[in-house]
């Protein structure tokens, strides 16, 4: 798959990514893609990054194939999340909310990690495209729950009172 040096480099142009502001989007695309060369041409790791980077300089639609290959490659752990997280919102972008939510409602059920907030923010960006803001305001109500130093039991009551049924 890649090395500690590759994800070192990966990680730095990441890093640098502000560095390519306004006109650098194709030279920041290009660095990606010279690492991307140097994986095996079957790694799940090539399209997911390639992906990333198509969608952070605002190309959702050329992310979505990409992030989807990723995945059908057998990316999974953390990646595979951020992956399905960083797909249903560009399938958001492009129209497609429906599979955005499709993508991310098993999401809430696999063991907890840093990216359920991730997870549960985007389904509600979906869930709002698509009419359902009750739903997206009590996933997000219910995501922002714990973080609060105070008020957590009633956040998230209010957030479950949201989409219960008879209200």
């Amino acid at each position: 798959m890649s090395t500690p040096d590759w994800e070192e480099r990966l990680a730095a142009a990441w890093a640098a990514f502000d560095d390519y502001a306004e006109g650098g989007a194709a030279d920041f695309r290009a660095l990606i893609d010279a690492l991307v060369a140097e994986l095996p041409d079957d790694s799940p790791l090539g399209p997911f990054e390639r992906a990333c980077a198509w969608d952070s300089t605002g190309h959702s639609d050329q992310a979505v194939p990409l992030y989807r290959e990723a995945l059908a490659r057998g990316l999974d752990g953390y990646r595979g999340r951020r992956a399905k997280i960083q797909l249903a919102s560009s399938l958001r972008n492009i129209g497609q909310p429906e599979e955005g939510v499709k993508l991310l409602t098993p999401e809430l059920d696999v063991p907890s990690d840093e990216l359920d907030d991730a997870v549960r923010a985007t389904l509600a960006l979906c869930l709002s495209s698509l009419g359902r803001d009750r739903e997206g305001l009590a996933l997000v109500l219910g995501a922002l729950a714990p973080h609060l130093p105070r008020y957590q039991r009633s956040m998230a009551n209010y957030a479950r009172l949201l989409v219960e049924p008879g209200d």
